[in-house]
């Protein structure tokens, strides 16, 4: 197992599982960066994530899930999604997923993508909704919060960082990134952290209200083109 892989799991598992969203109980385990172990089994316990990471070693060729560049193409995108077959991956989600209702990656079997805005924008129901016609409600919020995205950090204050970033808005009829808004992301914990203190003008990954890493100019505008791409196949992208 890649001990590397497993810290880069972690930075960006940590929040849903913090919330009680997905994986084991005790999320703080998952900001000891030398507990890689530990890391690795909880991990597997992350049933949906997991599915994704297997596809994606087996299509690669690599034996492990939590090979570093396997863990960054699942959360941050990278030229390795593209190896796997659309059709493999559905199918595999349907053994993982059998008996859940809702969503649009059934219907996906051209265009599933091994990356985690599939998982959010076509595997939860809320995008789904929203194509049905239902009311917004809390759909936009989660979805929004839930997605992997791009921000620029503005200032920084102990534990935590200001950050201006792009927040998905509802028009009615398609899902788009509104004007620029600052808010307020943690990086650390209670002292425990998996990265260095963010500085003003970082480009930082978002997931919730944590700061998973600093990344790349060229890595924020994939994320932003995989979320484009998928909001394309379930047709909520603007026109």
């Amino acid at each position: 197992m890649s001990g590397l892989g497993a810290v880069r799991f972690a930075q960006y598992a940590y929040p849903p599982n913090e919330l009680g969203y997905c994986g084991p109980a005790g999320a703080e385990a998952m900001l000891e960066p030398e507990a890689t172990d530990d890391i690795g089994r909880r991990a597997r316990r992350f049933e949906g994530v997991w599915s994704y990471l297997e596809v994606l070693a087996e299509a690669t060729g690599r034996t492990d899930p939590l090979d570093a560049a396997v863990v960054d193409a699942y959360w941050l995108g990278s030229p390795l999604v593209s190896e796997v077959d659309p059709a493999v991956l559905v199918a595999r989600l349907r053994d993982r997923f059998v008996g859940q209702v809702g969503g649009t990656w059934r219907e996906a079997a051209d265009r599933a993508v091994p990356h985690h805005s599939f998982q959010v924008f076509e595997v939860y129901p809320w995008a789904g909704l929203l194509r049905e016609g239902r009311p917004p409600g809390p759909a936009v919020h989660v979805l929004d919060r839930c997605r992997i995205r791009p921000g620029e950090v503005v200032a920084v204050d102990g534990e935590a960082v200001e950050v201006v970033s792009r927040p998905l808005v509802w028009d009615g009829r398609a899902l788009l990134e509104g004007d620029p808004v600052s808010e307020r992301a943690r990086w650390s914990v209670g002292g425990s952290s998996l990265i260095e203190t963010p500085v003003v003008g970082d480009t930082v990954a978002l997931h919730w209200d944590w700061v998973c890493d600093v990344v790349s100019v060229e890595q924020a505008r994939r994320l932003v083109d995989l979320q484009l791409a998928t909001l394309r196949g379930i047709g909520l992208a603007a026109e």
